[in-house]
């Protein structure tokens, strides 16, 4: 007799069940009456367009030469301050850097000789300085004749221009080996020793000019084997 009571309770749980299913139906009529998004709606092509971001603000864009305000003729170009600041800055550079001339003390005494040799690659000039109306002999030729470039001519005559006795020595130089670049810059360097011999204290002006510096580039000798200095035959396995 206790069983029977338990069996009656059973088919009322199973009832009961079925009923709270209704209740989910209203949730879904609620999510299908919301409102579609603005969005959604301007695809659907609405009324409404959508609006564009951004459309509301002003143009600040100003074209190259016209006034950024309304009282302003033209507008200021920062760039171009720029350009001339900096070449204000490069003049001013270029005026700084000016070479002092050379201020030397010697002794021109008719029978004074300053004697030197100078070299550039195989080049060699043995250099004879003296007091006279600066003429060139080399090798029995004047300057014109043993070098007919100017650019060679300009850079022979550098040490006596820069010392300020161009007018005042003759040069007498006896030069063999090398080419006829290498001689002028030989003859140059035999100039600027002479010149050391006759005045020691023009050393500093001298070979911060680079006139006292000694070239010493010089084609690499050929070996036995290669075909230059270094040059080697071309390798072939067969």
């Amino acid at each position: 007799m206790a069983d029977e009571p338990r069996d009656e309770q059973e088919p009322q749980a199973e009832e009961a069940a079925p009923e709270e299913a209704p209740a989910e139906e209203p949730q879904a009529e609620a999510a299908a009456e919301k409102p579609k998004p603005k969005k959604a709606a301007a695809k659907e092509g609405s009324e409404e367009p959508a609006a564009i971001p951004g459309a509301d603000l002003e143009v600040d864009i100003v074209a190259e030469g016209e006034a950024a305000l309304p009282g302003e003729e033209v507008a200021p170009d920062a760039y171009s301050e720029h350009v001339e600041a900096d070449e204000a800055v490069e003049v001013e550079v270029e005026e700084e850097v000016v070479e002092e001339p050379i201020v030397a003390t010697i002794a021109l005494a008719a029978d004074a000789r300053y004697q030197a040799t100078g070299k550039r690659k195989t080049a060699v000039a043995r250099v004879t300085l003296k007091p006279g109306k600066g003429e060139y002999l080399i090798n029995g030729k004047s300057l014109d004749e043993f070098f007919p470039r100017d650019t060679l001519r300009r850079t022979i005559r550098e040490p006596l221009e820069a010392v300020g006795y161009e007018a005042k020595m003759d040069v007498v130089a006896r030069m063999h080996g090398g080419g006829v670049s290498a001689q002028a810059d030989a003859l140059r360097h035999g100039i600027s020793r002479a010149l050391l011999e006759a005045d020691p204290g023009l050393r500093g002006a001298l070979k911060s000019r680079g006139f006292l510096t000694r070239d010493a580039r010089a084609k690499e000798r050929k070996k036995a084997g290669l075909k230059k200095a270094r040059k080697r035959p071309q390798f072939s396995k067969r």
